[in-house]
């Protein structure tokens, strides 16, 4: 593909004129706070703005500011945690405080090196706290912005990741990459059709969410926000409400144990303190 600065120009138009008249106006858009922008961040990911507007104001009426987090309870992180789904998200993002705040003293990173360090800190969390949070003039592909990519710049047709990360990174405006980013987000979610990508690879069949592991780790860690409970009891409750196996809860009880999610105390069930 030949993006030549005036193809680039007329892409930059495009998108900044839609979304001078279409621009969305969310919370985590009026702070430079990285802390916060690192929360938003972490509950966006695989979760509708929707979904995450009640929580996010929530989470930090409990935890105001990195200091609180990473002095909580995994316990009472998790409970207001609840309705988010992916619990592990809140367990990166309590660990990620504790880290902010043992190395840095409560101040965050500004490079993509140290902020990958972070726990559960990928390369587009990184550079979403140094674009929002800094300023600073990176670009970032989440799948709004992959999705933007392909269908303006390829035709549509899927691009390896290397190409599709060469291509954002030609097309951040000088100086102007937090309004570009927030800019490619909301064409991304209100106005890119729907199926524009021509995909090529084959899907395969999903298993429905009532009968995946993470359903069941969600229900059992929701029965724990509640109290604590003995683990017969609870593998007995799941039995009776859901079917299935004695086996299977076990074993996902054992992986949110593995995970520090769950404490056993004496065949006790329990969030973590």
């Amino acid at each position: 593909m030949n993006l030549t600065p005036v193809k680039i120009h007329a892409f930059h138009k495009m998108i900044f004129s839609w979304w001078k008249d279409n621009r969305r106006d969310l919370p985590w858009r009026r702070t430079r706070d990285p802390y916060h922008i690192l929360v938003s961040e972490v509950m966006l990911q695989q979760t509708q703005v929707s979904r995450v507007l009640p929580k996010y104001n929530e989470f930090l009426a409990a935890f105001p500011d990195v200091f609180a987090l990473a002095n909580a309870s995994t316990g009472d992180v998790l409970r207001i945690w609840k309705g988010m789904g992916y619990n592990r998200r809140a367990l990166y993002l309590k660990r990620a405080a504790e880290a902010v705040v043992a190395a840095y003293h409560g101040k965050f990173p500004n490079s993509e090196l140290l902020l990958t360090k972070l726990p559960g800190v990928g390369t587009y969390t990184a550079r979403a706290i140094m674009v929002f949070a800094y300023e600073q003039n990176v670009s970032m592909v989440d799948t709004n912005i992959r999705q933007i990519i392909i269908h303006f710049l390829f035709n549509g047709l899927l691009q390896k990741e290397k190409v599709i990360r060469e291509t954002a990174d030609r097309l951040v405006p000088e100086e102007r990459a937090w309004e570009w980013h927030q800019a490619l987000m909301d064409y991304g979610a209100l106005a890119l059709p729907r199926g524009a990508i021509k995909r090529t690879e084959t899907k395969e069949k999903a298993v429905p969410f009532k009968d995946s592991d993470r359903h069941y780790r969600g229900k059992i860690l929701d029965c724990l926000r509640e109290k604590n409970t003995k683990e017969s009891t609870l593998v007995t409750g799941l039995i009776n409400m859901y079917g299935k196996t004695k086996g299977k809860y076990v074993a996902i009880i054992t992986g949110l144990i593995k995970d520090g999610l769950v404490v056993r105390q004496k065949n006790v069930l329990a969030l973590p303190d």
